[in-house]
């Protein structure tokens, strides 16, 4: 793309610059709220047997109420260019880096539930300066991160049908009407590993490739003589459907219900996230060997203070997403056994196309966040010989 082009394409009146600004009464209604909790009644011992440990939650809120400073995060993520557009009548909230020195290859970015685009920050500089971090200029990219409709500052939609499908031609008329880029990669991992495979079925003649990271509890019509490594597999999703998707049941079948107390409740909401950052990270047990407390708060506030936990569970119950879909657009997968659970390739290669396929052994279901050095190096690997 000429320089001119997008240099005109920076200027259209649907792209606005963006900046955070929670209001000081905001800031104000959370501290009450945070001050007078009414703690719940918990068994004295039971650490995070029964859900979020009682006494880790009070000292992350009590951290949340005297020492988190909300102030500091909304300037540090406001050195960031963000931008929002209204595109099919929502407005959509994204960060654009531009490559330090030009040249850059275009990709999007995408996150899932219960991260947001802070998730995707420490990328940035990895992905759009890469002779700044011990690697070949020309490796240089456009970053584009989005927030998801109905995530963080990215507008909920009004009305039911918000589904993988909508978010991925939503995004695509992002890149390529708003941005101006003809051709473009994308990397998502959770719902926006999702959003990335639908973006490959519907454009395949725009998306130069996916890359995916992340494993998920699914085990349908599995091979009636199945490996070792896949027998492995189903049982460990089955103990993980037994004992961990009982959050995900009430998502998809009663958000309405469980938004009323999480968008009332800060350490509600509090408690919903943080359990599954320990959950799903590769932490061992201890959720602050991956993310600081300033880290989990960030990302819970920008929850709280958008009023988007209803609408982003919802999703749950909204996806499309079908493992049996197909698409033929060259496809990546960076692949961690400390994620929910060790996925073998030759399960993915049932209902996905591989083209290149990384095995790690640290990092979990927030890989970007928890590892961003690997995922940018396995990104430029993988995205080197498409452009």
């Amino acid at each position: 793309m000429s320089i001119y082009r997008r240099l005109v394409s920076s200027l259209r009146e649907d792209r606005q610059p963006f900046r955070i600004a929670v209001s000081d009464s905001e800031l104000a209604d959370l501290q009450y709220r945070l001050r007078h909790t009414r703690w719940s009644a918990h068994v004295e011992g039971a650490g995070w047997r029964y859900g979020t440990d009682p006494a880790y939650l009070r000292e992350l809120v009590d951290y949340w109420a005297k020492g988190f400073d909300w102030r500091s995060e909304e300037r540090r993520l406001n050195t960031f260019p963000q931008f929002r557009s209204v595109i099919d009548g929502l407005r959509v909230h994204y960060v654009h880096q531009m490559a330090r020195d030009g040249g850059g290859l275009p990709v999007l970015v995408l996150h899932g539930w219960p991260g947001s685009f802070v998730q995707m920050l420490d990328l940035l500089p990895l992905l759009a300066a890469p002779a700044e971090h011990e690697a070949a200029p020309a490796d240089a990219f456009d970053v584009v991160v989005g927030s998801l409709p109905g995530f963080g500052f990215s507008e909920a939609p009004p009305e039911p049908g918000m589904t993988e499908t909508r978010m991925a031609q939503v995004f695509h008329k992002l890149m390529t009407e708003v941005l101006g880029y003809e051709r473009y990669a994308v990397r998502g991992s959770d719902f926006g590993g999702s959003v990335a495979e639908t973006l490959a079925r519907l454009y395949p003649w725009a998306v130069l490739g996916i890359h995916l990271s992340g494993t998920t509890p699914r085990a349908d019509d599995p091979p009636a003589d199945p490996s070792p490594a896949i027998r492995r597999y189903i049982d460990d999703v089955e103990r993980w459907r037994a004992a961990e998707v009982g959050y995900g049941a009430i998502q998809a079948t009663k958000p309405q219900t469980l938004a009323a107390a999480l968008n009332n409740s800060p350490v509600g909401l509090a408690a919903w996230i943080v359990e599954k950052f320990r959950r799903w990270s590769d932490c061992d047990g201890d959720v602050e060997r991956r993310f600081t407390k300033d880290q989990l708060l960030t990302n819970i506030s920008i929850y709280w203070f958008t009023q988007t936990i209803g609408s982003s569970i919802r999703l749950y119950g909204e996806s499309d997403y079908r493992q049996d879909a197909e698409w033929d657009v060259p496809t990546a997968h960076l692949m961690s056994s400390k994620d929910m659970f060790p996925t073998p390739r030759e399960w993915v290669e049932r209902f996905s196309r591989v083209d290149r396929w990384t095995s790690v052994e640290r990092g979990g279901h927030f890989m970007e966040w928890e590892e961003p050095g690997l995922v940018a190096e396995d990104m430029r690997a993988f995205f080197r010989g498409l452009r």
